[in-house]
């Protein structure tokens, strides 16, 4: 019997803008600072092979389902990431799938 709600759709990856940070000492070092985490970079990368659910980029990233929870939050309050789509589980689940805000990014230091 197959479920009546899609498993998997097939995404388009947002059009990932040009991010540029600038370090003046004005608020930049929250940015930074998620940024600055190795979990963070590593669900960046997961992110960047495409489109994915939370428990997808926490087997990537080779972390904890909530650990990953936690940093995709922290990188879309910065606007690294947003959600570009629902899933569903094979239990019938609700799944956002997140993607990339970004293709690169540019710190730029300037002083006050």
């Amino acid at each position: 019997m197959s479920s009546l709600l899609p498993a998997h759709g097939s995404v388009e990856r947002p059009a990932p803008d040009r991010t540029e940070v600038v370090v003046d000492g004005t608020g930049s070092g929250a940015v930074l600072s998620v940024l600055a985490s190795e979990t963070a970079q590593a669900v960046l990368c997961a992110l960047d092979a495409g489109p994915k659910p939370v428990s997808e980029i926490a087997e990537a990233a080779d972390t904890s389902l909530q650990n990953a929870r936690y940093h995709v939050g922290r990188l879309r309050e910065a606007g690294f990431v947003e959600p570009v789509d629902t899933w569903y589980s094979e239990k019938g689940r609700e799944m956002t799938v997140y993607g990339l805000l970004v293709d690169r990014l540019v710190l730029r230091f300037e002083s006050r």
